[in-house]
């Protein structure tokens, strides 16, 4: 049962608000951007997803920088509200075409309307975009792709000079679009969050990967679609041979640990040809999500040191290292680090002719910040920065620094090798070919390597 919904933008604008029950008061919001921006709790730095003020429950989700909250007095499932605020995101979304501040204030009034249709009296009715589309009739005003940042959602998927649609499809899927005729095509996104543990001498201890297959159709009457996988997949490293799957030792063979299917997913040849058979709803959603624990090639490798200098100095060398083909390109690459509590100053050295590579020193938290724009594959970066101190060290260093964590976004690439060999449509259009996008994206979850 939900009390209150509201979103609110990273300055603390509250930008939608709706109240459905009247149980809480209504400075919420107010109360909730001040715990969340001055969140002093032990050890975390940032506010949990769920917390408690004055008897009142606080839910959030961070979606592109804006905070979708819901808040109750009674005693719900954390992640059943948390979804329903991941899916109220996803289905605003597909009825804005764009999903920021802009966009938001332009459509107000359609998107109280769609919550009123997904929440009624605090209890959820529905989060289907199909469905709703025979209670909402209002058409949003499109906001202008071109005015996205540039690392923005939309953005996402650059390949050198080769632009293609980002992730967040642009386009909304009950807008009109100029001309009263309706572009025919399809969205197939393979998105994969790598999570990694280093050890100090560069072994990997723990390994793993977490994709999704995400479709977003616009195609008109709904037609079936034949998506098409690797031939050697193999789900479940166990059950392999049983099966009369390659083992995971297999040259090119592809295991998977688990998978789920989205319902409208048949799977009637998935066992024969790994073939996956459906009719896509409106909106954007996760056809399959997948978990894979088998040994993968990293994108990156890390090597930290961090030695002494002096009796207030020390050194600390950062390198990264591309390991994939010098045909794909990382963007927005960030490394941090902490340091020795006692750190005071920190100067940085880059390589000679670095481009498009910043440093920072944050002094609050004792901790170094490398961002660089981009890497290309096969290439390595280096940073040297010379640490001062206020007072001589009694410990080993190292102890007192690190881990190293990294942050990256890489379009056109996926470490598990899991492919869409082709995507068949069942009913052309008799005047034109629909068109098909097929694209990949991996990106750091938990990446980290131990100094």
């Amino acid at each position: 049962m939900i009390s209150q919904f509201f979103v609110l933008s990273q300055r603390g604008d509250n930008i939608v608000f709706r109240d459905y029950r009247g149980e809480v008061q209504k400075g919420s919001a107010e109360i909730f951007f001040r715990k969340v921006k001055f969140w002093e709790d032990g050890d975390l730095q940032e506010a949990p997803p769920v917390f408690n003020v004055d008897g009142v429950n606080y839910f959030h989700v961070k979606v592109v920088g804006l905070l979708f909250v819901a808040t109750t007095r009674v005693n719900v499932s954390p992640s059943l509200v948390l979804e329903l605020l991941q899916r109220i995101a996803r289905v605003i979304k597909d009825y804005l075409g764009i999903l920021n501040e802009d966009s938001l204030r332009k459509n107000f009034v359609l998107v109280y309307e769609l919550l009123d249709e997904v929440i009624d009296f605090g209890y959820v009715q529905t989060t289907s975009t199909e469905m709703l589309k025979a209670y909402v009739f209002n058409e949003p005003l499109v906001v202008d792709a071109a005015r996205l940042s540039p690392l923005g959602p939309g953005s996402i998927f650059t390949q050198g000079t080769k632009r293609m649609p980002g992730i967040a499809v642009t386009k909304s899927v009950v807008a009109t679009e100029p001309g009263g005729r309706r572009r025919e095509e399809i969205f197939v996104d393979i998105i994969e969050k790598i999570s990694i543990t280093f050890s100090s001498s560069g072994y990997i201890l723990t390994s793993e990967i977490d994709g999704t297959i995400q479709m977003k159709s616009y195609l008109s009457g709904n037609p079936e679609i034949r998506l098409a996988l690797n031939d050697d997949l193999s789900i479940g490293r166990s059950l392999g041979a049983a099966y009369g799957y390659r083992s995971s030792s297999g040259s090119g063979t592809v295991v998977l640990d688990d998978c789920n299917f989205h319902e409208s997913v048949r799977l009637d040849s998935f066992d024969i040809d790994r073939t996956l058979s459906l009719i896509p709803p409106d909106g954007e959603f996760p056809v399959m999500n997948y978990r894979m624990t088998q040994e993968f090639r990293p994108p990156f490798r890390i090597n930290a040191l961090i030695e002494e200098a002096g009796s207030l100095k020390a050194e600390v060398i950062l390198k990264i290292s591309a390991e994939f083909a010098s045909s794909v390109t990382a963007n927005t690459i960030k490394l941090q680090m902490p340091l020795p509590k006692y750190t005071s100053r920190v100067s940085f050295e880059l390589e000679p002719g670095a481009v498009g590579q910043t440093t920072d020193f944050k002094e609050g938290n004792k901790r170094l910040e490398w961002s660089l724009k981009k890497i290309v594959g096969g290439s390595e970066h280096t940073l040297r920065a010379k640490l001062t101190f206020a007072q001589e060290s009694h410990v080993n260093l190292t102890k007192e620094s690190g881990p190293v964590s990294v942050t990256f976004t890489i379009p056109m690439y996926n470490a598990s090798r899991l492919q869409v060999k082709y995507l068949q449509i069942a009913k052309k259009s008799a005047t034109h070919e629909p068109y098909r996008w097929v694209r990949y994206v991996t990106q750091a979850n938990s990446y980290v390597a131990r100094i």
